[in-house]
């Protein structure tokens, strides 16, 4: 390989790396918008609050519904990417299992309108909703089965069931202020620790 070939090789993989961290940055500006004014916000909201023109986010997303999936999958990868760096970093499994659900509950309770959107494309939707429980499951899993190991928690339960009870507790939260999902699920995580 020429210095040539090198150079130009070398000066690819920041330009990529600086392309993903704006990419992820425009995603986290947009999932912060669409919390706040709903899905159907303005384009020109996003890329105002992103600093980039509006021509950057259709060049990355050519549609509204695009836009959407990349930042529900995003925001799937930050919660699914959050579970090892709790468990590593908590006092106890069990902490790290409860404070990763409560990530999740926030997740759950502030994208339910992005998932809701999507429901009207069914292949779509069943093929994100798969990647939701293909990227989450295991998390899940892994941090509730160390609680288990712990002596933490009781072992009758499964991650599938866990996640399953959170979601369930979590539906409508969105549009109802007097109903406190997350106080419900603590309640519901409570239930699950062993008495010492």
């Amino acid at each position: 390989m020429g210095d040539n070939e090198a150079e130009a090789g070398g000066a690819v993989q920041p330009k990529r790396a600086d392309a993903r961290r704006n990419k992820e940055t425009l995603l986290d500006v947009a999932a912060k918008v669409f919390v706040a004014s709903g899905v159907d916000a303005p384009v020109r909201d996003i890329a105002r609050e992103a600093g980039v023109g509006l021509g950057t986010i259709y060049r990355h997303f050519p549609t509204r519904a695009d836009l959407v999936i990349a930042v529900y999958r995003h925001q799937v990868e930050a919660c699914a990417e959050a579970g090892p760096a709790l468990l590593a970093g908590s006092a106890t499994p069990y902490a790290a299992l409860r404070e990763w659900i409560n990530l999740f509950v926030d997740f759950l309770v502030t994208k339910h309108g992005l998932a809701a959107v999507l429901r009207s494309d069914t292949a779509g939707f069943e093929a994100l909703h798969g990647y939701f429980l293909d990227r989450l499951l295991p998390v899940c899993a892994e941090l509730f089965d160390a609680a288990v190991t712990a002596g933490e928690v009781r072992s009758d339960l499964t991650s599938y069931e866990i996640m399953r009870g959170v979601g369930n507790l979590c539906v409508g939260a969105e549009d109802d202020d007097r109903y406190d999902a997350l106080r419900l699920v603590d309640v519901f995580v409570a239930g699950m620790r062993l008495s010492r």
